[in-house]
C-alpha cells in the first residue's frame, strides 16, 4: 500500500496529468460526435459514436509513457528505487494508478460519446446488449492501452522513443495490413494488430464479417499489453536504474 500511495501521490501532483485526462475525454467525444452526425446509411451506429477512441488513445499513450519516462529523464527513478527497493512493486503500482485513472477518464469519454450518438445519430443509439458491450469494451480498450504504454516505457525508458514505438504499433500495423494483397495474410495481420483487433469490440453490425470476434479481439490487445508489461518487468529486474 505504501508503494501504491507513493505512486498515486506522484501522479496526482503533476499538473499535466489532469490536462492529459481532460484531453482523453475531449479528443474521444468530439470526433465521435462528428462521426455520428455524418454516419452514412447502413453504418454501424455504435462504432461511429465511439470513433473518437482512435484519437483519444494517443493521449493515453502519452500519459502512460510520461508516468514512467519522466522519472528516468530527471533521474528521480534512482530516488524512487532507493526509497522503494522492490522494483516490481513500483512497476505494478505505476500500472495500477495509470490504468485506474485512464479507466475513469475512459468511462466519462465513452458516456459522452454514447450521449452524443443518441443525440446526433438518425434514430438515436438504442442501448442494446451489443451497444453496451461496445461501450464497456471501449473503456477496457483504453485501460489496456495504458498498460501497454507503461510496459513499453519501462523497456525503452526514453519518452519520445516509447511514444513513437507504441503509436507506430497502433496506427501503422493497420496500414501495413491494407497493403497486403493476399486476403489470408491481410486478415491475419488485422487479427494480430493491437488496434484493429482491440477495436473489434465496437462492432455491432455485421459482426461475422470481422476477422476476429469482439471479445477475442480485445483479448489480442490484452496479450500485447501483458507481453509489454512482462518484458518491461524483466528488463527492470536485470538492469541498473
Amino acid at each position: 500500500m505504501t508503494t501504491l500511495h507513493a505512486e498515486w501521490t506522484k501522479v496526482r501532483t503533476v499538473p499535466g496529468t489532469v490536462w492529459l485526462l481532460v484531453g482523453v475525454v475531449a479528443l474521444t467525444v468530439a470526433p465521435g460526435a462528428l462521426a455520428a452526425g455524418a454516419m452514412p446509411s447502413g453504418g454501424d451506429p455504435a462504432k461511429s459514436a465511439l470513433t473518437g477512441i482512435v484519437v483519444g488513445q494517443a493521449i493515453v499513450v502519452i500519459l502512460g509513457v510520461a508516468t514512467v519516462s519522466g522519472e528516468y529523464g530527471t533521474g528521480m527513478i534512482r530516488t524512487t528505487f532507493t526509497a522503494l527497493p522492490h522494483r516490481l512493486e513500483v512497476l505494478a503500482a505505476k500500472a495500477l494508478v495509470v490504468t485506474g485513472l485512464v479507466l475513469a477518464a475512459g468511462a466519462v469519454a465513452v458516456a459522452g460519446s454514447v450521449a452524443a450518438g443518441e443525440a446526433l445519430l438518425p434514430g438515436g443509439l438504442p442501448f442494446t446488449g451489443p451497444v453496451v458491450r461496445a461501450a464497456a469494451g471501449s473503456v477496457l480498450y483504453l485501460g489496456l492501452i495504458a498498460v501497454l504504454s507503461v510496459g513499453v516505457a519501462v523497456l525503452v525508458r526514453d519518452a519520445a522513443a516509447a511514444v513513437g514505438l507504441v503509436l507506430g504499433l497502433l496506427y501503422l500495423t493497420p496500414i501495413v495490413a491494407t497493403l497486403v494483397a493476399d486476403p489470408t495474410w491481410h486478415d491475419r495481420l488485422r487479427t494480430l494488430s493491437p488496434m484493429t483487433a482491440g477495436l473489434a469490440i465496437q462492432s455491432t453490425v455485421d459482426v461475422a464479417a470481422e476477422p476476429v470476434a469482439p471479445w477475442s479481439g480485445l483479448g489480442v490487445l490484452a496479450l500485447w499489453a501483458a507481453a509489454a508489461l512482462v518484458t518491461g518487468a524483466a528488463a527492470l529486474r536485470l538492469r541498473d536504474a
